[in-house]
């Protein structure tokens, strides 16, 4: 009777244990939200790892084959993995794909955004989909998580609930430490040149104007003319800084530099994959001290 019991005991123990919710996601960013959100219950595959370009991913047969048996595939979304048909295609309408950015308002890259000094031409209108780099973006993202999680499993609906409250607090936290961080930089320098268009969140939040030499992508060119245009606006605002990113540094910043006597601040990290830096606290709190220690007025 007690062998009988221990083996009931024990397949009860195998069955809870392999009730955690199969999920996938396409951002270590993503991932670690959902993570954070969805604690013990969910099993994370994560496709897109630390270290990888998000500008250039597309799953193969491999990650294809690993995502199998996800229920949810989370994807960051506004164009950001233009890839989501064709994978939509391979893993079947079984499995449900969620571009977490989609209901988060967008920003697009046009003079009439405030954020903005001046956008290259080329990348006029386009979406800018860098949503994470925003502390109360990724409070939304966290609710959306929860939401298809208690979807797709309603049993464990106030633990998700749960999950996504305690990520909404620590990212309110973060983003309290981050404006008082930025205070020490005077208001009149707050404009932030980088290679390509990937923080008009954060300069939207934090209060920045964002002057980016090249469009979203990295591989965008840029005109002599834009070039030109951009030293100049360097020069009239006294600019004491421009950006390199983690995986860009392109001719046209040293190029800058020299022209203009700006200095170079340390690389920040664009697209929330670099493997030092590739969750939303690690990410806010590289940026947040690089470009502090650049622009920063020390007492």
């Amino acid at each position: 009777m007690k062998k009988l019991l221990a083996l009931a005991l024990l397949a009860a123990s195998s069955l809870s244990a392999q009730a955690a919710l199969k999920v996938a996601t396409l951002h270590p960013l993503i991932a670690d939200v959902v993570r954070t959100v969805g604690g013990d219950k969910v099993e994370v595959v994560e496709v897109l790892k630390a270290g990888a370009d998000v500008h250039h991913f597309e799953p193969g047969a491999r990650d294809i084959a690993a995502m199998r048996g996800a229920g949810i595939i989370f994807a960051s979304g506004k164009n950001l993995e233009s890839y989501l048909g064709k994978l939509r295609d391979s893993v079947g309408p079984s499995v449900k794909v969620v571009e977490v950015g989609r209901p988060i308002p967008s920003l697009k890259m046009e003079p009439g955004q405030d954020v903005f000094v001046c956008c290259p031409h080329h990348a006029h209108s386009a979406i800018d989909p860098h949503w994470w780099h925003s502390a109360e973006n990724m409070r939304r993202a966290a609710r959306v998580i929860a939401d298809e999680l208690a979807e797709a499993d309603p049993a464990n609906e106030k633990a998700y609930e749960a999950g996504a409250k305690a990520a909404g607090n620590r990212f309110m936290e973060l983003k309290k430490w981050a404006q008082q961080q930025i205070a020490t930089i005077p208001r009149g320098d707050r404009k932030l040149v980088t290679a390509h268009a990937a923080f008009g969140y954060f300069c939207k939040e934090f209060g920045f104007k964002s002057i980016p030499v090249l469009g979203i992508g990295r591989s965008d060119d840029v005109s002599s003319q834009y070039i030109a245009q951009a030293i100049q606006l360097i020069r009239d605002n006294k600019i004491r800084a421009v950006f390199p990113e983690d995986q860009a540094n392109p001719k046209v910043l040293a190029e800058i530099v020299r022209s203009t006597g700006a200095k170079t601040g340390k690389p920040l990290v664009a697209d929330g994959t670099a493997t030092y830096a590739h969750t939303f606290e690690t990410m806010l709190a590289h940026n947040v001290r690089a470009i502090v220690e650049a622009l920063g007025v020390k007492k």
